[in-house]
């Protein structure tokens, strides 16, 4: 059996220009459920702010003598009106700034991403590009890339290097977006419909995945 795939190679104006060998170590992997839910809710987590905060009892101004005296009213003994159950009070369990953020074995993130990768593959949602060529800023060039090389839905194009025209030209297209090969992330690809890759980037991800 065979260790590549066969894709075709466009340009811009969505023409065959070449074709490319993938590697089955990347590109054929076979789909794993927990591998895959456990790397995105890792992202998930590195992506929450973790800054809420609240005020407990303590912190609340105010309050400072009993509301009523401690016998004789038919009421339930106080001593503060910064006390849970009063309107303004302090919160029971307050929320404090911190970090959700939680670490996966190296392995499991490099594979979570080479099955990602091979999804789009199976799928026939990969798109490989032989190169960026973007002489002006002009969104109206960038929507007919996309509709030439028939990039569907939300599309995520990796680059081994921005093109800040071509980067500028896509930022008003709501359904496009461009990353580094080296910062894309197993959520990224995933909540994409289409994958946007250049022959650089092949590259870089099979030298990078095949360690």
């Amino acid at each position: 059996m065979a260790k590549s795939s066969k894709i075709n190679v466009l340009n811009m104006q969505g023409e065959v220009v070449s074709s490319l060998s993938l590697s089955k170590e990347v590109f054929a992997q076979e789909w794993n459920d927990q591998i895959i839910y456990d790397v995105v809710k890792a992202q998930q987590a590195a992506m929450r702010h973790g800054s809420s905060q609240t005020k407990n009892r303590a912190m609340v101004s105010g309050g400072g003598r009993k509301p009523y005296r401690q016998k004789g009213t038919g009421h339930a003994r106080q001593g503060t009106i910064r006390a849970p159950q009063y309107r303004g009070g302090g919160h029971v369990f307050e929320l404090h700034p911190r970090d959700y953020s939680f670490t996966l074995n190296r392995k499991v993130k490099r594979q979570a991403l080479r099955i990602a990768l091979s999804e789009k593959f199976k799928n026939g949602s990969l798109i490989v590009l032989d190169k960026v060529v973007c002489e002006e800023v002009k969104t109206k060039n960038a929507a007919k890339f996309l509709e030439a090389v028939k990039a569907e839905g939300k599309t995520l194009v990796l680059v081994n290097e921005i093109n800040d025209n071509f980067e500028l030209s896509l930022r008003n297209i709501p359904t496009a977006a461009i990353t580094l090969d080296s910062h894309v992330s197993v959520y990224d690809i995933l909540c994409s419909k289409t994958l946007v890759v250049t022959v650089d980037s092949i590259k870089n991800l099979e030298e990078a995945l095949n360690e």
